[in-house]
């Protein structure tokens, strides 16, 4: 096993990420030129609008906006600007409650939809009276087969609580002028604003000229002498959410669509064809143009980008369809909100305007360039026969018929690369622990959660039966487990511990008596979306002191049976779990797998290391090797690792056909698969070998006497 000594969570470092370039490009001013990906331009513009406080849930894939911030203190100390990393969406939401009786502009920023769904409370609370100063609400669209949440839209959010939705076409310049507007557009209608960012859109480069950065009239640097006079019609409580109900749809939603018309929101793109038109969604206008672009019809068809896709403006809607034969809507995702809005303006007006959408573009999953271009040809072959598309189809079709004779050499489709653990992932050996419990007391009921060790579910562990939502795998078992012989198996990572799992889990398994048990994954951060900092963290942005510790907060929540246990002991491991199945004990039962993120370890000691070197001093590297001659070849250490660098490769001897196991270069040394082997009695065939750099006079001399007696011995 390698000597790698247990970093308890007190003692770990940020992992070495730097935002330099980030940081620098937020002090651009008037007339210089940004250049950079779509969320940190959101990121500049946010500053340019004078927005007085920033938070959000970091665990995201918006969260670039807030570590770029995190690394921007000195800068928002300068302006004044208040940043706040939350532990979940509802506490960023609730920021925005600052914006109820202040004229301070805020925005917080989280990934939905799933971080929508923990806000959701908030979000309705905070609409209800409305909002004074500008709120901005930035969420990260993961939609689509590369998604990581369950597929559903914030549109129906937007529609539910009245907040307003921005959906900005993925250009900088529209980006930036959407940011700006959405401030604008929220204290003139007094409603929060959502701006849904699609994963193309955050990452999507560009340029556009900068301004200068606004300080805050209400800041930490200029602060309130008094607090706002009571006013209970502020406060969302009835019998006040009567009264806001009729202002949202009286008073807000007019207000929000003049605004809309006055400032141009919403982009018309003339065409040609006035019998024809396409209404989309602003955030997949370019995936549109490139089917427009692959038909040769680009510039050709008027259409209609909807960077505000709640409200939609009704005489916007008529002045575009009247007149026209057929209108084409482009609509990511189910239901078809804006679909059916259409069609219900267009018949109270009495406007027979032919409506297509999802009669010729698929009712849900992601509106790809392909996708979307066979929707093309379908609208024009029912609503505009006389344009030639016969040229570009077949090269269409061509492309497609290439797919499918790829796929019949292959013999199929290329095969599925899920995702999984990183190698030396510290995730992995409880997994793999697991699995060998089940050798000894059968399948047992495993409730999963979202994070790296989600990919437990998958192969080759394939251990778990549900995931209900962050740090709610605790609460998922809490009816599961009554009815089972074998106690249920809960794993949470210390994230979501934090998230949400210390209350809906732990708390109410304490309540309620339950007798489960909870394996809570320490690695010390955020690790799935960048290694961000958590309340179990050596230190935050501000200081270097711990804010908590999970094991403490446990036993102050009355846990009496809890094990702390290092990761990488696979037998060690075995053993707690074994022993907390099969307790007499009662009561919650939880483990605390610690283990740093091997990731955030590489990126700390790397340069360490490095450094070592470059002084001349002594450096052992560990690595873990099979030996060709004892491998059986049966490759259950495969099965019960599943690690990336432990892979197979043909035997040597040639009276063996089964390919025996390797260790490949990408091997970190952190010596997993000998202690699988180990725990489980596989086989020997696991060897350890230190690699030693700028060796002294002691490691040359040892080295001399084994290769003397290896030689030795291998002459005899």
């Amino acid at each position: 096993m390698l000597d790698q000594p247990q970093v308890p969570v007190a003692q770990r470092t940020n992992p070495e990420r730097s935002f330099r370039e980030e940081v620098r490009a937020l002090r651009l001013s008037d007339g210089e030129v940004f250049r950079g990906e779509g969320i940190l331009a959101v990121t500049k513009a946010i500053l340019q609008s004078g927005v007085a406080y920033v938070g959000g849930y970091q665990g995201a894939p918006v969260s670039h906006l807030v570590d770029v911030l995190v690394e921007s203190q000195d800068l928002l100390d300068e302006l004044g600007v208040h940043l706040e990393t939350c532990t979940n969406e509802a506490s960023a939401a609730a920021l925005l409650g600052a914006s109820i009786n202040y004229p301070m502009r805020g925005c917080v920023t989280w990934k939905s939809i799933v971080g929508t769904n923990v806000a959701a409370d908030a979000l309705s609370n905070l609409a209800s009276p409305g909002v004074v100063g500008g709120a901005l609400i930035v969420v990260g669209e993961d939609y689509g087969e590369g998604a990581s949440v369950i597929q559903e839209r914030s549109h129906a959010y937007a529609l539910k609580c009245s907040v307003w939705l921005m959906d900005p076409r993925p250009s900088l310049p529209t980006i930036v002028r959407c940011t700006e507007k959405a401030f604008e557009l929220s204290e003139a209608s007094n409603t929060p604003v959502m701006m849904e960012l699609r994963i193309r859109a955050c990452h999507v480069t560009g340029e556009f000229v900068a301004r200068d950065n606004q300080p805050p009239a209400i800041s930490r640097n200029h602060r309130l002498d008094a607090p706002a006079p009571h006013n209970y019609d502020r406060i969302s409580h009835p019998p006040s959410t009567y009264a806001h109900e009729k202002l949202k749809v009286d008073v807000r939603l007019p207000a929000a669509q003049k605004f809309i018309v006055e400032q141009g929101l919403n982009e018309l793109f003339p065409g040609e064809r006035s019998d024809l038109g396409v209404i989309v969604q602003g955030g997949i206008t370019n995936v549109l143009m490139r089917g427009l672009d692959r038909l040769e019809v680009e510039g050709k068809i008027p259409t209609l980008v909807l960077n505000v896709t709640h409200p939609l403006v009704p005489d916007q809607i008529a002045d575009f369809c009247k007149g026209k034969r057929a209108v084409l809507i482009v609509e990511e995702g189910a239901p078809d909100y804006i679909e059916q809005a259409v069609h219900a303006l267009l018949r109270k007006r009495d406007i027979d305007t032919k409506i297509h959408g999802k009669d010729v573009l698929p009712m849900a999953g992601e509106y790809t360039a392909e996708v979307i271009t066979d929707g093309l040809l379908k609208f024009f072959a029912q609503s505009a026969n006389d344009i030639d598309l016969s040229r570009p189809r077949e090269r269409f079709e061509a492309a497609r018929a290439g797919r499918s004779e790829a796929q019949r050499i292959l013999g199929g489709p290329l095969p599925l690369r899920p995702p999984g653990f990183c190698v030396g992932c510290p995730e992995r050996p409880v997994f793999s622990a697991i699995k060998l419990l089940e050798r000894e007391v059968g399948k047992v009921h495993i409730s999963s959660d979202i994070g790296c060790h989600s990919f437990g579910t998958l192969a080759p562990f394939n251990l778990g039966n549900s995931i209900l939502g962050f740090g709610m795998s605790l609460a998922a078992a809490g009816a599961v487990a009554p009815v089972m012989q074998k106690r249920t198996i809960s794993v949470m990572g210390d994230g979501g511990f934090w998230h949400n799992g210390l209350l809906s889990g732990v708390a109410s398994s304490m309540f309620n008596r339950g007798d489960r048990v909870l394996v809570i994954m320490q690695n010390g951060y955020t690790s799935a979306t960048g290694a961000q900092f958590i309340p179990n963290t050596s230190g935050n942005r501000r200081d270097g002191e711990t804010t908590s510790d999970i094991a403490t907060t446990l036993k102050a929540m009355g846990v009496k049976w809890l094990r702390t246990i290092r990761t990488y002991n696979v037998g060690t491991m075995l053993k707690t779990l074994r022993e907390a199945m099969s307790t007499d004990q009662a009561g919650l039962k939880v483990i605390v797998a610690d283990g740093e993120c091997q990731l955030a370890r590489q990126r700390r000691i790397r340069p360490q290391i490095a450094a070592q070197l470059k002084r001349g001093e002594r450096v052992v590297r560990t690595r873990y090797g099979v030996d060709d001659d004892v491998c059986t070849g049966d490759h259950s250490c495969i099965r019960l690792s599943g690690c990336p660098s432990l892979v197979v490769k043909p035997s040597p001897d040639p009276l063996r056909s089964d390919p025996v196991a390797h260790v490949n270069n990408g091997c970190l040394g952190c010596g997993l698969c000998g202690e699988v082997a180990d725990a489980a009695v596989l086989c020997p065939s696991f060897f350890k070998a230190d690699i030693v750099q700028n060796p002294g006079w002691w490691d040359r001399l040892k080295w001399r006497l084994r290769s003397a007696v290896i030689g030795a011995m291998a002459g005899a």
